[in-house]
C-alpha cells in the first residue's frame, strides 16, 4: 500500500512582523499568525484539498494550530496536537519553557481539535540532535500507528526537517536545512521505501520569504 505523508511549517507569525510585539505579548514565545500568515494557511489549505489526506497532526504552539485548522476544516477532518511536532527548545530563543495555551482552551477555540491524542511534552532546554531525534521519532510513531492514512503534520523549521529526515534520510541528507514559511514536503512510501516528491515547496503560496527563519 502507498502511504502519503504531507509535513507543513507553520505561517508567518506576528513576531516576524512586527518585533514589539514580544515585549508586551502575555505568552512572548507562542506567538499567533499574522495577516499574512493567515493567507497563507488558507492558501495552504487550498492547495490541500483533494489530496486524500486522512489524519492531521499539529504542534500545541498557536501559529502551527491556527495554520493547521485551515487544513482541518478545509477538509473536513479533526486536528490532533502533538507536543513532539513541537518547536526546538533552544535556549538561545527562549529563556525558559515556552507557555502555551492548554489543549482545552485551544479546543475551545478551534473545534476541529480532538483531544483524545496523548499530547506528550519535551523537555527544556534541548540541543538541535535532542529536537531532531524526538521529532523524528514522534513522525515514526505517527506512520506506524496510523499505516493506512495518508498524514499531514504541521510545525516549525526544525520539527519540520526532523520529521522529513526521520522518513527519508538519505534522499535528504543533503538538504541545507531551509525552512521557509508554510513551506510543504511530501514524502510517499512504496514499501518499505520512502520517496521526497516536495522538498519545502512554496509553489501554492502567492508571496512567500525571501529570508529563512527558524523559529
Amino acid at each position: 500500500m502507498v502511504q502519503t505523508v504531507w509535513i507543513a511549517r507553520h505561517g508567518n507569525r506576528i513576531d516576524f512582523v512586527n518585533p514589539d510585539w514580544f515585549n508586551t505579548a502575555e505568552r512572548p514565545y507562542d506567538p499567533h499568525l499574522s495577516d499574512d500568515g493567515i493567507v497563507q494557511a488558507q492558501q495552504l489549505a487550498k492547495h490541500l484539498v483533494g489530496q486524500e489526506i486522512t489524519q492531521i497532526f499539529a504542534s500545541p504552539f498557536l501559529r502551527t494550530v491556527q495554520t493547521a485548522a485551515w487544513v482541518a476544516e478545509a477538509l473536513d477532518l479533526p486536528l490532533k496536537l502533538d507536543w513532539g511536532l513541537g518547536e526546538w527548545l533552544n535556549p538561545e530563543w527562549m529563556s525558559t519553557f515556552p507557555e502555551t495555551l492548554l489543549l482545552e482552551q485551544l479546543a475551545a477555540q478551534f473545534p476541529r481539535i480532538t483531544l483524545n491524542h496523548p499530547g506528550g511534552a519535551p523537555e527544556y532546554p534541548e540541543t538541535w540532535d535532542q529536537c531532531l531525534k524526538r521529532t523524528g521519532a514522534t513522525t515514526k510513531r505517527l506512520v506506524e500507528a496510523f499505516p493506512e492514512d495518508n498524514l499531514l503534520l504541521v510545525g516549525h523549521g526544525a520539527s519540520v526537517v526532523g520529521a522529513a529526515k526521520a522518513l527519508a534520510p538519505m534522499a535528504l541528507q543533503d538538504f541545507q536545512l531551509k525552512v521557509p514559511l508554510c513551506s510543504l514536503f511530501k514524502l510517499v512510501r512504496h514499501h518499505p521505501e520512502w520517496q521526497v516528491e516536495l522538498t519545502a515547496d512554496t509553489a501554492h503560496l502567492g508571496q512567500h520569504e525571501t529570508t529563512i527563519r527558524w523559529n
